[in-house]
């Protein structure tokens, strides 16, 4: 979908505003537009899964759902996502596993970059980018977790052993120094593991909000990543210590 400067706008107001929740009167004062207009706009934004209408006005939903995910600070995910581009280079093949930040990075790949090959565990991101990455597009099979479109279990590793990349991008849920990289779901956990144990070079793309949160089920220990591309809310003892652990941080 196409996102205008009012779009990304109404998606910060909608972040910043306690409880998630604001009516259409108030973003037509907010915006200097008419109601109707906005409306229209949270439509739009409803069809592309990025918040939800409720009578009056529109929410952002708290669920594993990604499309919703990526509503929640959606222009600081936008900048890390560019920033990762840095990394790829035209013609490599890389790896996507999930994460609201993946599907913005896969998104700017297929614009921007030329021949690059996308594997991936998310059947969200194979569709967002599916149209436009001219059948450079592997999805992994695997079980299929309807909330996240991850696909995961021992047919994603398999697909794994027979599959060359020179990149992985993993999402995260939170990290702190005794837990490392964690996750709402063990068995994406297992999957990313597995993903880094194949991969030459890997990456988390994770905005600073995660810091300091843990979650079930431990994804990847520090030894297992080498660059962690985040903004710069993220706490300085956190960068301090991924640094002195080997990892390269890139703040946005």
């Amino acid at each position: 979908m196409i996102m205008t400067k009012r779009h990304r706008e109404i998606l910060t107001i909608l972040a910043n505003t306690d409880g998630g929740r604001v009516t259409v009167n108030q973003f037509a004062e907010r915006l200097n537009v008419s109601q109707a207009t906005i409306r229209q706009d949270l439509t739009y934004l409803e069809k592309g899964g990025l918040l939800r209408r409720i009578h009056g006005g529109a929410l952002l939903d708290e669920t594993d759902d990604i499309a919703h995910r990526m509503g929640i600070n959606y222009e600081g995910k936008l900048k890390i996502a560019k920033s990762a581009l840095q990394f790829v280079d035209d013609g490599e093949t890389i790896l996507i596993e999930s994460g609201s930040i993946n599907t913005l990075f896969a998104l700017e790949i297929v614009r921007s970059k030329k021949n690059v090959t996308i594997i991936t565990s998310n059947a969200f991101i194979a569709r967002q980018i599916g149209k436009l990455a001219e059948n450079r597009v592997i999805l992994l099979g695997g079980i299929y977790q309807p909330e996240s479109e991850s696909v995961v279990g021992n047919l994603v590793k398999e697909c794994l052993k027979v599959l060359n990349f020179s990149k992985a991008f993993i999402g995260v849920d939170g990290y702190t120094k005794e837990t490392g990289f964690t996750g709402r779901d063990m068995m994406r956990g297992d999957i990313s593991s597995t993903i880094a144990k194949h991969s030459p070079q890997t990456f988390i793309l994770t905005d600073s909000s995660k810091f300091g949160k843990i979650y079930l089920s431990r994804y990847l220990n520090l030894d297992q990543i080498d660059y962690v591309l985040t903004d710069e809310k993220i706490p300085k003892e956190y960068s301090n210590h991924l640094t002195q652990n080997g990892v390269t941080v890139i703040i946005t």
